[in-house]
């Protein structure tokens, strides 16, 4: 036995002759057998002429089936119910056409050349040992690997497929996982068994990790409760249990599950909330004859619009970006996804470039505009003021005239709750970015173009401004979790800046959705909020990261706080002190009442920043954004010794 298990140890596979050879070999000693069984070992009434020409005929026929049903071609201890089946297959044939052999020489009264009583033991025996022998090898096999470097592993999830499932998933594996045991919370399956492998309760979960050492479970479930994975997950981690996805049936390859396609479950997975799909009627029939017009569409929350829009179809959908190589990629995903053909406009251009923007507005015409088109990075803009005003507020700012003066529907603005009481550069460029389409909407004189008229949208009014604002999304490019995930990768340190540090996250789909319909029922000059759930340390992710992992943090990840970044605060804001809220019919979008600003005043001031800025006067940039926006105060910048001086605002609250 021990020379077997070595053998089966080194993966050595027998060749096709051999197997052959072997089925050959107990098809004929079953023919012999079945001859003295019949005459109860009489061996003087059988010769050994009887025996040669069964034997004759046994491989005349075998030799012919066995290599028409391919019985040699599966690798036995990894053989199914198929493979099994072929061989008995092949024999029962053999024997059919033997029996029709006798049957037909009895009709012509000649003799038979074997009793029909022998051929039908003979089937049986061959039957039992050609599937007997591939079953014991397959368990040998079996009981050879189910060692000290078998993984224990429990399935959350039994269901329907629990047996094939866990056949699977040893299969796949090479039988590197051995399944220990099923959990599911459903009553009426607590208790039974699904192919020998017992279905617990949750509570038994631990006792099963102790006992059989478990190293891995599998989420099989695919609609799974955030609450109930996170329950699952927090317990198996705190006991070193690794988490794994199983991928749903339908995306199995051909019916088999690759072992390649088993996957650690992902943050991401934890933290988002239920995705939400675009299935608003009313945002649908907003969208789908419009023409519309994304800015910033390669970046992280632009392209997840442009997804959520392509799939409603809208009449024209213009996707804008300054970046070549993310234009393309997402220009030919719309395409595979949706195959929306024409439909789609493809724009490469800076939105800073009037002459650009102005040629973009005359050939396209959109109606609708989604400006996502910003810098976000936080020390990356505290470094560069001047440009951070360029592209957010000039941006911004060239986007929404051009929006007005070619009678655009609505515009909606994508701005960030860094915007809110902002301690940084990019916070309060983004903030200037608000106060601009808000107060744009709300003026009362008309705007006079080269035409000496006021351009109309088909509604017959003027272009609605709105704003949405919410926090950090999952996975968007420059993110924590992509580089903590790079960080664990790499084998450490993951960085956090302060021990404390707390952030709001969401996921970009639910994020865009919101923002649709946020632009939908928006009627011009609000700032929409999304409702963000709970916050969330950075510390406590980053350590959960590193145990979905399978490490330990302090051990195998060394945890290392940097120190808060220029212009970073430790959490972020929803609302500053001067606003409120009113709730919506969506209970995870808020209007904020801000304050509103006089749009000649603001303009103005406006302007002078982004001469200042077109100079690249940084300090003097700053200084003008602390004007504007009195709630700028600088925090862990080289510019918070301009908070320091004595500034009087261009306008007292009262005029704002």
């Amino acid at each position: 036995m021990k020379q077997l298990r070595k053998f089966l140890l080194k993966n050595r596979i027998a060749p096709k002759w051999a197997v052959f050879t072997l089925d050959m070999l107990i098809a004929c000693f079953a023919i012999i057998y079945a001859n003295y069984l019949r005459f109860n070992f009489d061996f003087e009434l059988i010769t050994t002429a009887d025996l040669i020409d069964d034997l004759i005929i046994v491989i005349t026929t075998n030799s012919i089936l066995f290599y028409a049903f391919k019985t040699y071609h599966g690798i036995i201890r990894f053989s199914g119910f198929q493979e099994a089946f072929r061989s008995v297959a092949a024999i029962f044939y053999s024997f059919f056409i033997m029996v029709v052999i006798n049957l037909v020489l009895s009709s012509m009264h000649f003799s038979q050349l074997t009793p029909i009583s022998v051929l039908f033991i003979y089937f049986f025996i061959a039957s039992f040992l050609l599937f007997g022998y591939r079953l014991l090898v397959k368990h040998l096999y079996s009981i050879s690997v189910n060692n000290e470097e078998n993984t224990h592993v429990v399935i959350y999830g039994a269901g329907q497929n629990g047996s094939g499932l866990k056949k699977t998933i040893e299969q796949a594996s090479n039988n590197r996982y051995k399944i220990i045991a099923f959990i599911d919370e459903d009553e009426n399956l607590i208790g039974k068994s699904i192919d020998t492998v017992k279905i617990h309760p949750f509570h038994d979960l631990g006792i099963i990790i102790k006992n059989w050492q478990i190293k891995t479970l599998f989420f099989a479930k695919q609609d799974v409760d955030l609450e109930e994975k996170n329950r699952v997950v927090d317990f198996c981690l705190e006991y070193n249990v690794k988490v794994m996805n199983i991928p749903p049936m339908k995306e199995w390859i051909q019916g088999h599950l690759n072992v390649n396609q088993l996957k650690e479950v992902k943050i991401e997975e934890l933290l988002g909330r239920k995705q939400i799909n675009l299935k608003n009627e009313h945002v649908i029939n907003h969208l789908r004859d419009k023409k519309i017009l994304i800015t910033g569409a390669a970046g992280s929350i632009g392209s997840e619009l442009a997804r959520q829009i392509a799939s409603v179809y809208p009449s024209s959908l213009i996707i804008c970006d300054q970046t070549e190589t993310g234009l393309y990629e997402l220009e030919y995903e719309l395409q595979q996804k949706f195959s929306i053909g024409n439909a789609l406009k493809v724009y490469l251009g800076d939105v800073k470039d009037e002459s650009s923007m102005r040629n973009l507005f005359t050939f396209y015409t959109p109606e609708v505009v989604f400006h996502a088109a910003a810098y976000k990075h936080v020390p990356m803009m505290e470094n560069h003021p001047s440009e951070a005003i360029r592209n957010n507020v000039l941006g911004t700012k060239m986007v929404a005239d051009l929006a007005e003066e070619f009678g655009v529907e609505k515009m909606v603005l994508v701005s960030t709750d860094k915007a809110i009481n902002p301690t940084n550069v990019m916070g309060a460029s983004k903030r200037i970015a608000e106060i601009y389409c808000q107060s744009l909407h709300n003026r009362t004189e008309l705007p006079v173009w080269d035409t000496g008229i006021v351009k109309m949208n088909n509604n017959g009014k003027r272009t609605r401004f709105i704003t949405t604002r919410f926090g950090n999304v999952l996975g968007s490019n420059g993110s924590v979790i992509p580089r903590f995930q790079e960080q664990i990768a790499n084998g450490g340190p993951v960085t956090v800046t302060h021990p404390d540090i707390i952030r709001y996250f969401m996921t970009i789909p639910e994020a865009c959705s919101l923002v649709l319909e946020a632009g939908t029922i928006g009627d011009g000059g609000e700032v929409f909020l999304f409702d963000m759930g709970e916050p969330m340390k950075i510390l406590d992710l980053a350590k959960k990261m590193i145990k979905l992992a399978g490490l330990t943090p302090g051990k195998d990840i060394e945890l290392r706080f940097t120190g808060l970044r220029p212009g970073e605060k430790l959490f972020e804001e929803l609302l500053n002190k001067e606003e409120e809220v009113i709730p919506t019919h969506n209970k995870k979008i808020l209007v904020a009442k801000v304050v509103e600003y006089d749009f000649a005043k603001i303009s103005e001031s406006i302007n002078t920043l982004i001469e200042l800025a077109k100079e690249n006067k940084d300090e003097s940039v700053v200084k003008q954004m602390k004007r504007i926006v009195p709630e700028y105060i600088s925090n862990n910048s080289i510019y918070e010794s301009i908070d320091a001086q004595m500034f009087k605002p261009l306008y007292s609250a009262a005029t704002r």
